[in-house]
Parts: C-alpha cells; sequence; structure tokens
C-alpha cells in the first residue's frame, strides 16, 4: 500500500472524524488529505517534484504529518530530521541527501539557514507558521506556508502514478555508533506492519476506535509508524512536541486512553512521579515501550502502580516500523522480553560466521521480510555489510528461547571483552538500577593495557541521596561475579541521549576515554 493511500482507507473505513488534537485545535482526517493535496500541488508548482528529497525538521504538531502527506503525493521523498540537532549535523544530512526544500517553522528558521549556507544548491525553507523576526531571512528562498496554501485549488493536483517498492522515507540513523547513515525505506516497508495490525484488528472483530497520545518525535521511526498505524486503525491521536508529564496524564484522563508508545525515559518518570496520583488512569491498559532496554524494577514500579502492562518490543530503523519482535495482540508477556517475532518477518540468532545458532544461546539478531530497507543512500559497502541474502544484521545480540521469545542482551558494539571475558553492559546496569541512591545507570567499557577493555559505569543519583563508588562497586559485587563488576564508577548529573530516549554510550566512551582505571 502507498503511504499516501492510507487516508482513503480511513475515509472508506471510518468515514470522518477527528484525526488529530493539537493544543485547541481539532483535524479531521478530510483536513489531513485536504492540506496534503495543497502542500502537493505548491511542490509542484515550485519544481519540487518526482524524486525530489525533502526534510521535515520541526517539534511535532499537525504540519508534520500535513507535510508527510504533501510530500509523498508529489512523488518526492521524505526525510525526517530532528530539529534539536546541530547545525553542522543538519548541513551533513542536507549535503549527503542533495534536498531540495526544508519544512520547518519559524523559531527553528535560522537554524535551518545556517545549516544550509554551505551548501552549493539552492534551498527553500517553507515555514508552516508567521515570521516575526525576518533578519535571518534575506536573500533565501523563504515561502509562508499557509499564504501560500491559501491561494490553492485542490482538484489542480496531479497525482502520478507510484508503486510500493518506491522510495518514500530516508531516515538518517541517530548515530550512536558512528556517522549518521540514510536507511531507505519504501512504501512497502512502511505499511506492513500497519496493515497487519489493521487486518487482525478485523479477524477478532475489533472495530472501535480509539484515541492514543503521540509524544515521541515524529522525525523516529518509532513515532513515524505510530502515525501509520493509527491511520490504519483509525485512531485519533494527541500530538504533544515533547513530554510533558501533566499534559499526558491529563490527555490519558480527557480522551480515556488505553494505550500509547511510549520509551524508557517516559515509563521511569510516570512510575516514579507523584503527578500521575492527580488524574483518573483507569482507562490505560498497557503502554508499547520500545527504542531500548527498560529495567525489571521500573517495569515492575509501572505495572503494580497503574495495573497497566508494559509491552516491550524491539525494532530498528533498517526494519521499517521496528516491527521485529513484541508482545502483540494475543501473546502473553513474559518478563525481561522483547517478544516473538512478528509474523511478516523471519528471525534468526546467528554466530559470527552466519550460522544459526541453538535456542538459548546468544548471538547476533538477524532479520528477514519485506519491512527491511533496500540500504543505505549512496552507501553500497555499507548496505552489503548489513544486509546479505536479503538478512537484515542488526548488529544487537540476543537470545531465543524454545518458545521464540527474543531476550536483547545488548548492543554488539557495546559487549565488553575484559581480559577475554565477554560482559554484557545490560546485565550489570540491571543490578545498579535496584541501588536505593541510583535513579539512572550506563554502563560502558573503556580501553585498558592491561585487560584489554575496563568496566565503567555511569550513574545518576537520586536526588538527595549519598552514595559513593565504593558503595556502587561493594554492591554489585554482591550480586554478580567481580570480574563483571565496575572498576570506576563515575557520577554524572544526567546521561546523554538522542530524540528518543536512548542512551548515547558512544558520547559517554568518547567522554571518559582516557579515565584512569587503574583504581578502584
Amino acid at each position: 500500500m502507498l503511504l499516501t493511500n492510507m487516508i482513503d482507507h480511513t475515509k472508506e473505513h471510518y468515514g470522518e472524524y477527528p484525526f488529530l488534537y493539537h493544543d485547541d485545535k481539532v483535524f479531521t482526517n478530510h483536513d489531513v488529505e485536504k492540506f496534503a493535496k495543497k502542500i502537493s500541488i505548491l511542490l509542484r508548482n515550485q519544481g519540487i517534484a518526482d524524486g525530489d528529497k525533502v526534510i521535515v525538521s520541526m517539534p511535532n504538531n499537525p504540519e508534520v504529518i500535513f507535510s508527510f502527506q504533501g510530500i509523498l503525493r508529489s512523488r518526492n521523498i521524505v526525510i525526517p530530521v530532528m530539529y534539536l540537532l546541530h547545525p553542522n549535523e543538519i548541513f551533513y544530512i542536507l549535503h549527503d541527501s542533495n534536498a531540495k526544500a526544508i519544512f520547518t517553522t519559524a523559531e527553528f528558521l535560522p537554524k535551518m539557514i545556517e545549516a544550509a549556507k554551505n551548501l552549493t544548491i539552492p534551498m527553500k525553507f517553507i515555514v508552516t507558521d508567521s515570521i516575526e523576526d525576518r533578519s535571518a531571512c534575506e536573500g533565501y528562498d523563504i515561502i509562508e506556508l499557509y499564504p501560500e496554501i491559501e491561494k490553492i485549488d485542490v482538484s489542480e493536483e496531479v497525482l502520478k502514478a507510484a508503486n510500493d517498492n518506491d522510495l518514500a522515507v530516508i531516515l538518517y540513523t541517530s548515530g550512536t555508533t558512528g556517522r549518521p547513515k540514510g536507511v531507505m525505506l519504501t512504501h512497502k516497508n512502511l505499511s506492513v506492519e500497519p496493515m497487519q495490525s489493521f487486518q487482525t484488528s478485523l479477524k477478532e472483530g475489533r472495530n472501535e476506535r480509539n484515541t492514543t497520545i503521540v509524544v515521541l518525535p515524529l522525525a523516529h521511526i518509532y513515532g513515524f509508524g505510530v502515525m501509520c498505524t493509527s491511520f490504519m486503525l483509525g485512531n485519533s491521536i494527541v500530538v504533544y512536541s515533547k513530554f510533558d508529564l501533566e499534559k499526558v496524564c491529563q490527555a490519558i484522563e480527557n480522551f480515556k486512553v488505553k494505550w500509547f508508545a511510549v520509551v524508557p525515559a517516559m515509563v521511569h518518570s510516570m512510575a516514579f512521579s507523584p503527578i500521575p496520583d492527580k488524574y483518573d488512569l483507569s482507562s490505560l491498559e498497557s503502554v508499547n515501550c520500545g527504542s531500548a532496554n527498560l529495567p525489571l524494577m521500573v517495569i515492575e514500579t509501572f505495572e503494580k502502580r497503574f495495573n497497566a502492562d508494559i509491552r516491550e518490543a524491539y525494532g530498528l530503523s533498517e526494519a521499517a516500523t521496528g516491527g521485529v519482535a513484541g508482545h502483540w495482540d494475543g501473546v502473553p508477556i513474559k518478563r525481561g522480553s522483547a517478544g516473538i517475532p512478528f509474523p511478516y518477518v523471519e528471525v534468526r540468532i546467528v554466530d559470527q560466521d552466519g550460522t544459526e545458532l541453538p535456542r538459548g544461546e546468544v548471538g547476533e539478531i538477524i532479520v528477514k521480510g519485506d519491512t527491511i530497507s533496500p540500504g543505505y543512500y549512496g552507501l553500497p559497502e555499507e548496505t552489503a555489510k548489513a544486509i546479505k541474502n536479503g538478512w537484515l544484521y542488526t548488529g544487537d545480540l540476543a537470545m531465543m528461547d524454545d518458545e521464540d521469545y527474543i531476550f536483547i542482551v545488548d548492543r554488539k558494539k557495546d559487549l565488553i571483552i575484559r581480559g577475554g571475558f565477554n560482559i554484557y553492559p545490560r546485565d550489570l546496569e540491571e543490578i545498579i538500577i535496584k541501588h536505593e541512591a541510583v535513579s539512572d545507570v550506563a554502563v560502558i567499557g573503556v580501553a585498558d593495557e592491561r585487560m584489554g577493555e575496563e568496566v565503567v559505569a555511569c550513574v545518576v543519583k537520586k536526588p538527595g541521596s549519598e552514595v559513593s563508588e565504593q558503595d556502587i562497586i561493594s554492591y554489585t559485587q554482591k550480586n554478580i561475579a567481580k570480574y563483571k563488576s565496575p572498576r570506576r564508577v563515575i557520577f554524572v548529573e544526567s546521561l546523554p541521549r538522542n530524540g528518543v530516549g536512548k542512551i548515547l554510550k558512544r558520547k559517554l566512551r568518547d567522554d571518559f576515554e582516557k579515565i584512569d582505571v587503574s583504581v578502584s
């Protein structure tokens, strides 16, 4: 299915209904189509059509979704970019992708102009709200969206033929393990999981529309996937530009939200903040959690507090909407597991030679199916390393049990090899997070001449707590083999995270690569 046909799907199966809630505004699915058509015409009128790349970089708002649909309707390719990136990072994506235009807001227009100033090709800036300060605009091709599209007649749209194997999105990886790469995703890649969700709902007779919350960045595959699935299921979405626990709780109470998608940092906030006590959150049945590992202690606290399930899942940008494994409908929850493979993918656990391992052994996850990216934009060698005979080598380490449940162990690149012994950071993080004085933790390996690598724990204390480095080391040695315990504990104010809350361990390794690990 083409992503642009999802609006037709909503009209056919659900009629007209409120699709988007944002602040005090409400937009129906018909409104989304109308704005998308106008944006499509605007782009063609500007000479941007049929395979050009267009960046969308702004906080979550209705115009993000209008822009996505309009760009795709003009048969262009969407490049979602986190607006929080540094101008140098945005420049890299602009240069690498050869994008022709950027959708953004007036607030972030100066940053986009700064990012584009050294490009050799001209860039059009399409601003989705009003520009009050025009000091940065002189000499640049600036288009204010609404004054332009108000003049457009939707009947003028030219909708050229397309098929579901056409490239729809280039999603640049977050760069947690190196320079960002542009993951190419087709209409088919991105529609398989939403179609599966719709077919499952039909089979089980679940025709009731629901309202969910989109607080995950729409510039990330996780948020993008929730948007696509909402189209297919006829769900309304309450859109927030960032995670604000007070507003999220208000939305759950007001809209009787049954489920929404989160990342671990959001679960942690809900589990331990006093704010939820002020609201009636009894409608909440479950939250879908992805992007990073979630400590069992946090899961247990959340589920006890809200009487709602946490359904963990595992995915990655190269597998489109992230659907590799999960506790999907009808699949019993097995704590500590990311769930079982979805029906539309094949999953294996293999050794370093690509040989499938017996159940219960740890190896690399490889995935095959219609959701798998055709590769990295402009990087055939990187593509060949990652995708072999149709199998995507994820770089993640896991174990699969006899019931097909997948247990994520760690990123392959995060594995610590100390004196020839493998140490999985997650094992240690699960222990340290249980310490009464610890709020957050990340375990990394740093180079050491004697041992090859040494274990360093980066710890965030709970407010008002007093705990020493030796306290943490002693605590871990009571619960895990001594050789796995940290050589050093570094106390930090916070852990660096990307836009969806994933800890940037590469940055921690860079920050502490010269730390003295000869003493503890």
